[in-house]
């Protein structure tokens, strides 16, 4: 059997309501066939919607095929042990051109119960923000099921839920049960547990071409929303050139940030992961054994677990920046 390498994908494009084409200006993705591109999934084991590799000996190949055949070697024995063929995180883009919806996602107990899926937390990282533009990520103050159900019937919601003013690089965890939304104008990369579960809570009263509303989720949200105030909603870090610096660590994933401004050598014998990198920034070369491979800005790929040790290469006078993700 042919040894493993670090996997690209093809980019799965999603036209949406309120994308617009920042995700080709900004990170060169190619929709010719959709009007506008809300999201981006770069990496992805959702049923009828699963990565195809676009590179190598395995190109053609999708997902979920490579788990059968690689197991442990590709994504970890332990990955593997719990999860089996189904690829248990979601990588995106997202270009909101306008508003997205006001949302929230089950836990994995709920998601499971009515859905039989997994729960859906998640994190963003800011690629690019328009001046003043903002996001939603939790409650403004302390507020309880009944008090929240009547700003709802009401139509006032928007006065209890938290607004953050975002720039580039700003970073937020949106666990499970967090009301929160993507505001107009921004771009972020996501990283979230495998799941395309969604409770929709009011959508701004918009219509789709042929002038029908989306459907809104109220019941379904009520049991699902953590109803707590936390005091920062905001994810704060310091990043370190040439030092992989914690963002989120949480049971379903680790997100690191790793400017590069030199090479550098990465380890992961004592974790068993597979490891996906998101460039975010510059470009860059992934090198293993004797190969190498090319990240440019907008590209992720995917570290097998046989691959434990490996590198990254810049050229003199230029860098990167890389999401660097994986389960503990």
């Amino acid at each position: 059997m042919n040894n493993l390498y670090p996997l690209k994908f093809t980019p799965i494009c999603k036209d949406k309501i309120w994308g617009g084409n920042k995700l080709h200006d900004l990170l060169n993705k190619q929709f010719p066939e959709l009007p506008n591109c809300g999201e981006s999934w770069e990496i992805s084991g959702v049923q009828n919607d699963i990565s195809i590799v676009s590179n190598g000996f395995l190109k053609g190949n999708n997902l979920e095929e490579l788990i059968e055949v690689y197991m442990g070697d590709l994504v970890g024995e332990k990955v593997y042990e719990k999860f089996g063929e189904e690829f248990p995180l979601l990588i995106k883009f997202i270009d909101a051109n306008d508003d997205l919806s006001i949302q929230v996602h089950p836990n994995d107990e709920l998601a499971m119960e009515r859905h039989d899926s997994f729960g859906k937390t998640e994190m963003w990282y800011v690629v690019q923000a328009d001046p003043g533009a903002k996001l939603i990520s939790g409650f403004n103050r302390k507020i309880d099921k009944a008090e929240y159900l009547n700003y709802l019937k009401n139509g006032q919601l928007e006065e209890i839920l938290n607004y953050e003013e975002v720039k580039e690089r700003d970073v937020f965890f949106m666990p499970a049960g967090r009301v929160h939304a993507i505001g107009k104008g921004i771009v972020v990369a996501e990283i979230q547990q495998t799941s395309d579960v969604t409770y929709r809570i009011y959508d701004f009263k918009r219509t789709d071409i042929n002038g029908n509303t989306r459907e809104l989720h109220t019941e379904l949200a009520v049991d699902a929303i953590e109803y707590r105030h936390e005091s920062n909603y905001r994810t704060e870090y310091q990043p370190v050139n040439n030092q992989s610096v914690k963002l989120v660590e949480c049971p379903y994933f680790t997100t690191n940030i790793l400017p590069l401004t030199a090479n550098i050598e990465r380890d992961f014998t004592a974790l068993d992961t597979f490891v996906i990198y998101t460039c975010l920034e510059g470009n860059c070369a992934i090198n293993w054994e004797d190969q190498s491979l090319t990240l440019a800005k907008g590209d992720s790929i995917l570290v097998p677990a046989q691959i434990s040790n490996f590198g990254f290469s810049v050229k003199s006078g230029e860098g990167a920046k890389l999401l660097e993700v994986y389960l503990r």
